[in-house]
């Protein structure tokens, strides 16, 4: 299985809801499209420097992480963010990691949205049982 990539948009959560108070202008609301890794191994988002300073998340707090080589990192998080991936959303909250690193689409917010890795095209998709909205198990 190769890695698989996919264009996703990520938008300042707080911007979002000042803008729904009318706070802000729609137009203010910042939000970027992004080549993310689709990581069903990972358990939260990862996004870069970068990125959290371009969209201006707020820091909640910090949290340790294992990585693939098993040393453990300690990581900011930031949040909220909204994630979207054509007709699904996910809000949630996501690592920060270091410099310029590959921004990471982990578990918690493809579970959010109902979207599958399809294994032949290698590909992001929407569930195709659930092509219309995101369905959720609560079980």
């Amino acid at each position: 299985m190769s890695l698989v990539y996919a264009n996703i948009e990520l938008i300042n959560g707080y911007d979002l809801e000042n803008a729904r108070r009318k706070i802000i202008g729609e137009e203010e609301v910042k939000r970027m499209t992004v080549k993310m890794l689709v990581d069903s191994g990972a358990y939260m988002m990862g996004i870069n420097e970068t990125i959290q300073e371009q969209l201006d998340l707020p820091f909640i707090e910090k949290r340790k992480a294992v990585l693939a080589d098993g040393s453990v990192q300690e990581y900011d998080v930031v949040g909220p963010l909204m994630v979207r991936f054509k007709n699904r959303t996910a809000t949630c909250s996501a690592m920060v990691l270091k410099g310029d690193c590959e921004p990471l689409l982990g578990a918690i917010p493809m579970e959010e949205m109902d979207v599958l890795i399809h294994p032949q095209r290698q590909e992001l998709v929407v569930n195709p049982d659930h092509p219309y909205y995101a369905q959720l198990s609560l079980k």
